[in-house]
């Protein structure tokens, strides 16, 4: 298998980080879906990140689902959800959050860095940048005093939580401090130091 896009999206760097816990084994093509928009074309119509592509040339697009696959092929014992249903409830509603505060962080990017200066809507962005400080706030309120979200081993909430606060001090410098949200950004230096997290590492 192969996974298309580049590890500074969120949504790529969530999957190939997941692959990597899940002892998954997949080959990684760092393409841009505007700088290399017609090689990534040729690949995927859709010109979607991530895309991932079967051996026999099939492609699946969107995060969630592609990590869905992964699940379902990992060897047994690897899976990053939880048995527990309560414990499951509580990683699959922090993993939204997660997903949340990405979601919001990569309409900023569009919103700052791909919209004419002339054509931003300013009402529209203290929207978004609210939204993103809010869902932090929330997450940092389910932060509790483990090392991980849901348990004594990461899951997948804190694979996508700890990738969007990443993101989000990368997209946006100073829209979020570490001093505001002190758990969040413990458990993000945590998942940091994680040799799958390192391996997907961008600047």
């Amino acid at each position: 298998m192969k996974l298309i896009g580049m590890l500074d999206s969120p949504f790529v760097r969530r999957s190939f980080i997941t692959a990597r816990m899940l002892g998954i084994p997949f080959e990684h093509q760092s393409l841009s879906v505007f700088r290399n928009f017609d090689e990534f074309h040729a690949i995927n119509p859709l010109v979607k990140a991530p895309t991932l592509v079967f051996d026999d040339g099939e492609v699946m697009v969107d995060s969630t689902h592609i990590i869905a696959w992964l699940e379902r092929i990992a060897p047994p014992g690897k899976s990053l959800f939880p048995s527990d249903a309560a414990a499951l409830r509580r990683c699959l509603q922090l993993t939204s959050l997660g997903l949340a505060a990405a979601e919001k962080s990569v309409q900023r990017v569009y919103e700052m860095q791909v919209r004419p200066k002339e054509c931003r809507d300013p009402d529209w962005l203290r929207r978004v940048e609210g939204q993103i400080r809010d869902t932090y706030a929330v997450l940092e309120r389910h932060v509790g005093d483990a090392d991980w979200l849901c348990g004594a081993r990461p899951t997948q909430a804190d694979i996508s939580v700890a990738v969007a606060w990443r993101f989000t001090h990368y997209s946006a410098p100073g829209l979020v401090a570490s001093s505001d949200y002190p758990a969040l950004a413990a458990l993000a230096a945590n998942a940091e130091a994680l040799p799958a997290f390192m391996a997907a590492d961008y600047s």
